[in-house]
């Protein structure tokens, strides 16, 4: 059934590259533990250790108020076909904003995408599967595009001004550092 390993080997590199969406687990050390969907083309593996991932504009941003006090996540994927399957990486995390110096590298990554937030990097200990028997089986049918278009149609001035009134604290009032 489970397995750990120290490191990203080829065959989880292809489980996760295969995916259509993955989760993000957070918690500060106190406060609510938050688990964030993520889908779209955000993930992207570095080495057998690293892996970034876009952070897009959303409603909230517990993931960047947790990381200010915590740098503690876990990432995981289900297969929702094929073989069953959970993988769960485990690490700690740096966020990157467009003011980083590391940004303007990190960001060339990924298609560009309107309302990117942050880039959040993932230095990962521990890899484990699991048997992930109960998962449904699920057809992925396409992307949603409502958060791109809406994005699109606010423009970075007013994205900018939606991070002020909605992702400058999380639901605890803890600060995200935008």
């Amino acid at each position: 059934m489970g397995k750990q390993f120290a490191e990203i080997d080829a065959s989880t590199r292809e489980f996760i590259e295969n995916q259509k969406i993955f989760f993000v687990g957070t918690a500060a050390p106190d406060g609510r533990v938050n688990v964030s969907p993520k889908g779209m083309d955000t993930l992207r593996i570095l080495g057998s250790n690293r892996v970034v991932w876009l952070n897009l504009t959303g409603s909230g941003n517990e993931t960047a108020a947790h990381l200010q006090e915590s740098n503690r996540m876990t990432l995981m994927f289900c297969a929702f076909e094929g073989k069953p399957n959970i993988l769960r990486l485990y690490g700690t995390a740096s966020m990157i904003y467009a003011k980083d110096d590391t940004w303007t590298d990190l960001i060339t990554l990924f298609p560009p995408i309107a309302g990117a937030r942050q880039i959040i990097d993932v230095s990962v200990d521990l890899v484990q599967s699991s048997c992930g028997m109960a998962v449904p089986f699920m057809d992925f049918q396409s992307e949603r595009e409502e958060l791109m278009h809406w994005a699109e149609k606010q423009g970075p001035e007013k994205i900018e001004e939606y991070w002020s009134r909605k992702n400058r604290y999380s639901i605890d009032g803890k600060p995200t550092g935008m």
